[in-house]
């Protein structure tokens, strides 16, 4: 799912992702510590890099950088914390498997990662395009 992503926003580089899965406890705390909103959420995204726009990779310093993981090589692209409560009970009220739900929140937390957002209708359209594609590239569309 997180490959999926990546070569659908065109990542030229290897890269490491943090995935953890939590419950509405958990992420209620994260949620409070680094936003500051003392309530549970489905996902939470923290991307380590910035991006001049969406999927615009062409800032990356790959020589001497601390962008990437010195062992490895790879791009250290960021976290996503997902809430496993949430995943049941939004997969049971929208219809769908916790398989989608999982794959969707992942799908949506990647674009996150890679600077995409949607705090203004043109930026949501192009994340939900963006997230219809990822979704069809494993084969789990809507």
């Amino acid at each position: 799912m997180i490959g999926a992503g990546l070569e659908i926003v065109d990542c030229p580089y290897d890269t490491q992702v943090s995935l953890l899965i939590t419950d509405d406890e958990g992420i209620r705390e994260m949620n409070r510590q680094f936003r500051g909103i003392d309530s549970p959420t489905d996902v939470l995204s923290f991307p380590l890099q910035e991006f001049p726009a969406p999927g615009d990779f062409s800032q990356i310093n790959e020589e001497g950088s601390d962008e990437f993981d010195p062992d490895s090589g790879e791009l250290l692209l960021g976290d996503i914390v997902i809430n496993a409560d949430r995943v049941i009970s939004q997969a049971e009220e929208y219809g769908h498997s916790r398989k989608r739900e999982y794959a969707f929140l992942i799908a949506h937390s990647i674009l996150h990662l890679t600077g995409y957002d949607h705090m203004d209708e043109e930026e949501r359209e192009q994340m939900e395009e963006m997230q219809r594609r990822i979704m069809e590239a494993v084969q789990i569309p809507r």
